[in-house]
């Protein structure tokens, strides 16, 4: 059972990350969408301002809420983010509410009472915020599910792959069983390897998409993400089979190069120095991934 300021902690902890991660997908959809699906862009906007909406509320309520190690981590903003939002909306015209950003650059963590905080209003307040997060997240799934099954019957024409749209609807339900669980006072009821599984797939994932997405004249950096994707595939493959002190070891080392490589894919990016179909807020967006699972790889090699 989660106390009172380990709920109000984790809760806004985890919306900070993950609402931002859903309203960029939302946004990605918008901009791959073709311009004769207005109904569809129209829903991708509503939802993606959705979430905007709760995820400011929730960078107001977590300043001196949230633990400094996480705002060190650069999962929820990086030193990119900001530019890669005004890049990104100047080059297609589509919204994004770049004030977020900015408030969330200017959050600090824990106070060194954080007692004064944690109050039961406070309690109340991010259980609220966590529904309504669940309520907006059925809708997104739900709209991405419907999505798939158009471009799987070929009925509408998107700039994103199938796996891609499986991919964000498989992190939303995986953002839903953390909200479902911290609304119980309960952390996730996972083994290790379940967890290390669906992180290390995503990296993998992130690294076939890189590969799918970079000029085919980036010979040297496509080849780089293709051994990542294999990599981390066949530390899905092994992870029962290892050692948790190994598994946990080599996920940690193959992490720690793949963020480098987002890293510096995100900095080519934004400079015009690499080839490619990739978006500057996709490249941010899967850099601050990483950071997140380096810092939960970090914590389970303690």
């Amino acid at each position: 059972m989660l106390s009172n300021q380990d709920f109000i902690r984790l809760s806004l902890e985890t919306n900070l990350f993950f609402q931002r991660i859903m309203k960029e997908h939302l946004f990605f959809i918008e901009i791959s969408l073709a311009p004769v699906e207005t109904a569809l862009i129209s829903e991708a906007k509503a939802l993606k301002e959705g979430f905007e909406q709760l995820l400011s509320e929730t960078v107001h309520y977590a300043d001196r809420a949230v633990s400094e190690n996480v705002i060190n981590s650069n999962e929820m903003v990086t030193p990119y983010t900001l530019r890669a939002e005004e890049l990104n909306s100047m080059l297609t015209g589509a919204g994004i509410n770049t004030e977020i950003t900015r408030a969330e650059y200017e959050l600090t963590g824990l106070a060194s009472f954080p007692e004064s905080y944690f109050r039961e209003s406070s309690e109340s307040v991010v259980s609220n915020l966590n529904q309504r997060s669940m309520s907006l997240l059925e809708r997104v799934i739900g709209f991405q599910k419907r999505l798939i099954s158009l471009v799987s019957g070929c009925k509408i024409f998107i700039t994103m792959y199938n796996e891609m749209l499986d991919h964000i609807t498989h992190e939303a339900e995986y953002y839903m069983v953390l909200l479902k669980n911290l609304q119980n006072r309960e952390l996730p009821k996972r083994t290790l390897c379940e967890e290390l599984n669906f992180w290390n797939h995503l990296m993998a994932e992130h690294a076939s998409f890189i590969d799918g997405m970079l000029d085919p004249s980036e010979r040297d950096l496509k080849e780089t993400a293709r051994n990542f994707a294999e990599g981390f595939e066949k530390l899905v493959r092994e992870c029962i089979r290892m050692a948790e002190n190994r598994i946990i070891r080599e996920s940690l080392q193959l992490t720690d190069g793949i963020r480098d490589f987002k890293r510096a894919g995100t900095e080519g990016i934004l400079r015009c120095r690499i080839k490619s179909i990739i978006p500057p807020l996709l490249a941010d967006h899967v850099l601050r991934e990483a950071n997140l699972y380096l810092r939960l790889l970090r914590t389970m090699n303690q």
